[in-house]
């Protein structure tokens, strides 16, 4: 056999042996082409549709955007939504039925608080990892026996307390009125804000609450206008929070108005522009992303996010953010459980979500087996209402 003729019988050998060996290797650990199916609980009718609308709109562009990235290999996110009617009996079963697909790996809740809350119990029995974007405390503040497959991403009571002191303090106010919502978070947002009222020296002068089918708040506002505070902190959802505004200016109100985070909503504030104007909000620098130099990749990020959002829907909504974090988060987690292609492994993703971290849309996210509520405080800044639409503060 000639020296030629021997190399390459021994070439096409290695060859082979090649071809077969990596054969193995794709037979043995095959692509993964299964979808990530997240359900999704949203209150797309009833008082609270306007944000539950916000929400599935960013999902679906955040889907979009992941898919076709190319980032899950061979995977797709699928959403299956369904609406709550911000009900929360009707949430309690859309989680119920969720948790007894086999295909749904987690599920996103919106903002509805007391859905969320009801749903806890649920979510524990069904074992699905659910992120709930409502602002609520109780959420994730019991043990963790009991909130270990619940998450949140919204700002926390506390964290928006602090903030609003904070520029309360720095702008002189000696006292101030409440109007919150008749609800957990509501109320969290009295205690919280009468602790660090307290430390700060403010005087509350009165606190009124709001149910949240109200859609006159007039006279609450006059009542707490009457004593004449420096100053109104409206803890409302959005719609109540540029009412109230509105029935500020109607009684000739002639102190500053506060928002918390709760209270933000669309960018451009529409009717509400001239009753809103150098109202003050507390929430995440998204928001008014466009008025931030990109310096990091992070804020690059946001940047994109908030002109992606822009050019498909025609305006921006504050709290989109949160839901096309919650996609990532359970993206990312479902990916760094691995497991076995085609199964569902809802314990995996729940123990990987336990420990997430990430520079988000909304801002740092951090969660811990101590603290399922991932919103660092960092991501609050001060924003004013200015032309019609939020800025950031000077």
């Amino acid at each position: 056999m000639s020296t030629f003729r021997s190399a390459t019988t021994a070439a096409l050998a290695s060859a082979v042996l090649a071809t077969t060996l990596t054969g193995c290797q794709f037979a043995e650990d095959p692509q993964d082409t299964s979808p990530i199916v997240i359900g999704v609980d949203l209150e797309l009718s009833g008082p609270q549709a306007a944000t539950g609308k916000a929400y599935q709109r960013a999902l679906e562009l955040k889907r979009d955007q992941l898919n076709a990235s190319g980032a899950l290999g061979g995977r797709k996110v699928e959403l299956k939504v369904r609406d709550n009617r911000s009900d929360a009996a009707e949430s309690q079963r859309n989680i119920g039925d969720f948790g007894n697909d086999a295909s749904v790996t987690a599920v996103i809740m919106g903002g509805c608080n007391e859905c969320a809350v009801n749903a806890v119990r649920t979510i524990d029995e069904k074992k699905v990892p659910t992120i709930a974007l409502a602002a609520s405390g109780a959420i994730t503040t019991a043990s963790a026996a009991q909130r270990s497959y619940v998450f949140k991403l919204a700002p926390n009571a506390t964290d928006n307390a602090n903030a609003l002191t904070a520029e309360l303090t720095r702008r002189g106010v000696k006292d101030a009125a409440l109007l919150h919502s008749d609800d957990d978070y509501g109320r969290e947002g009295v205690n919280t804000l009468r602790a660090e009222f307290a430390k700060a020296r403010i005087k509350m002068t009165d606190v009124r609450a709001v149910k949240g089918t109200d859609t006159d708040v007039t006279t609450p506002v006059e009542a707490l206008a009457e004593e004449e505070p420096d100053a109104l902190v409206l803890w409302t959802p959005s719609e109540q929070a540029m009412l109230a505004t509105a029935a500020a200016q109607k009684a000739k109100f002639k102190g500053a108005v506060f928002l918390d985070a709760a209270a933000a909503g669309e960018l451009f504030l529409g009717a509400s522009a001239r009753s809103a104007e150098q109202a003050t909000l507390v929430f995440t620098q998204t928001m008014v992303i466009d008025d931030v130099i990109a310096t990091t990749p992070a804020k690059a990020a946001r940047r994109q996010w908030f002109r992606d959002y822009t050019a498909r829907f025609g305006g921006y909504n504050g709290f989109s953010s949160f839901a096309a974090d919650a996609v990532q988060l359970i993206a990312d987690a479902e990916l760094r459980a691995g497991g076995e292609p085609g199964r569902v492994d809802r314990d995996g993703l729940r123990d990987v979500l336990e420990t997430s971290q990430m520079d988000g849309l909304s801002g740092p996210i951090r969660m811990t087996p101590d603290n399922h509520s991932g919103l660092m405080p960092q991501a609050l800044t001060t924003l004013v209402a200015q032309g019609g639409r939020w800025r950031l503060a000077g």
